[in-house]
């Protein structure tokens, strides 16, 4: 297996477990007032356009050529930071 391939393999897993993640959390804040409901909704939100721009990226990721593959894994990284911090968040706002 290919250095490319371990990193969209371990990608994909992070992604899966931040998707797990992500649902525990709106289950949570199923069990909070009124106004934090919104609040929490609009986090989850931003949250899943946040995974699902990894998603893509991790698709973009696939049929990156060899040439590209540095540039799109740049810019994969980088969302994923993004996501990861988001992520973060959540989890300390919502415990």
């Amino acid at each position: 297996m290919n250095i490319q391939e371990t990193y969209k393999q371990k990608r994909a897993a992070q992604l899966k477990e931040w998707g797990a993640q992500l649902n525990l959390l709106e289950a949570k804040a199923e069990n909070v007032s009124a106004d934090l409901k919104v609040t929490h909704a609009e986090a989850m939100q931003a949250l899943r356009v946040k995974q699902r721009t990894a998603s893509e990226k991790l698709q973009e990721m696939g049929s990156a050529s060899a040439e590209a593959w540095d540039d799109v894994k740049a810019t994969a990284d980088k969302v994923w930071d993004d996501l990861k911090s988001g992520m973060s968040d959540a989890h300390a706002k919502f415990k």
